[in-house]
Formats: C-alpha cells, sequence, structure tokens
C-alpha cells in the first residue's frame, strides 16, 4: 500500500447539517494547518461514486467525515473505526449506481466490487469523524450545535492522520461518544 489518506468531507451543503462533513473538511484546508506528507483532503459532497473510483487510485487510509445520526445530542462527535474488527458488513441500502444515493456504506460497499474487477486494493484504515445532526430541512448552513462541533471534529481530523499507520496507534477517545 502507498501509505497515502485521503480526508472526504461528504454531505449535501443544501440540507443543514448534512453539510457537516463538506463544512469540517473546507475549514480544515482554510485553516492552514500543515498535514502529514501523503494526506490529502477532497470535497466529496454527494458525489459518492467519485469517491470510489477514486479510492482506486491507492490509498492505505480514509477519513470519511460525515453527519451521523445514532441519537445523542445535535453536536455530538464520533469516532468510528468502519473497518476494525467490530465493523459492521458493508451492504449498502438501495441501488448500489444510484448516483443520488451514495451513502458513505453504499460508496465502500461498491468500492469492494471495483476493487474486484480491477485488483485494485481497498483502504486497510477506515475512520469515520461523524456527528449528530440537528436539523437536515432544505436550507443552507448548520445549526447552532454542528457548527459548534466543527473546529473540535477538525482537531479530531488532524490527530487521526497525525497517527496513521507507521505512527503510533489510534485510539478512540471514551469521553467523544466514540465506537
Amino acid at each position: 500500500m502507498s501509505g497515502r489518506t485521503l480526508i472526504a468531507g461528504i454531505g449535501n451543503v443544501f440540507l443543514g447539517d448534512d453539510g457537516f462533513g463538506v463544512e469540517t473538511v473546507r475549514r480544515l484546508s482554510a485553516s492552514g494547518a500543515p498535514l502529514p506528507d501523503g494526506v490529502e483532503t477532497a470535497d466529496i459532497g454527494i458525489r459518492g461514486v467519485h469517491l470510489a473510483y477514486r479510492l482506486l487510485d491507492g490509498y492505505d487510509t480514509l477519513v470519511l467525515v460525515d453527519a451521523t445520526a445514532r441519537g445523542a445530542e445535535p453536536g455530538t462527535l464520533y469516532l468510528i473505526d468502519a473497518a476494525g474488527p467490530d465493523a459492521e458488513p458493508v451492504a449498502p441500502q438501495g441501488a448500489v449506481l444510484d448516483g443520488h444515493h451514495m451513502s458513505p456504506d453504499a460508496v465502500l460497499a461498491l468500492l469492494g466490487t471495483l476493487c474486484a474487477g480491477t485488483g485494485a486494493t481497498p483502504p486497510r484504515h477506515i475512520w469515520v469523524v461523524g456527528c449528530e445532526p440537528d436539523c437536515l430541512d432544505e436550507g443552507i448552513g448548520l445549526s447552532a450545535p454542528v457548527a459548534a462541533a466543527v473546529p473540535e471534529a477538525v482537531r479530531m481530523v488532524l490527530d487521526l492522520v497525525r497517527k496513521r499507520p507507521g505512527r503510533a496507534p489510534i485510539e478512540t477517545d471514551p469521553g467523544v461518544a466514540a465506537t
């Protein structure tokens, strides 16, 4: 594997807090914080098919940043090891190639299919930095609790990529609703 890492902001900026991932990656890029060699950022938005094809270029680690509804208070951050030993198998909901409904689960399922067909290797490490949304109604802009979580999400992403494989192991922080 290349040792490369992709940080991908996922979400629809026209659906309120669903734009959390895109805003977090935008803020990370604008911060000027130095990223380790081999770490790239991408505003994927709702272009899940593009993410799947981009991953065929060979990334060892993928960090998805996305709104993640799990039932906690709005603005709660999650750190999820999506490729760890306790990760649920990826099973897409609905048609895999529906470009308008490519959830991260569907992207990862499509990636598995593409890798099997091309001989490419999927990322060995997949992390999700998620945020509990407050409002997913039509409209541009994050709710107050989700907007307030963005700076901490940027710090979480930076911590992850600075401890990527080959460096100190990544541990989830029990103080952050991590799974």
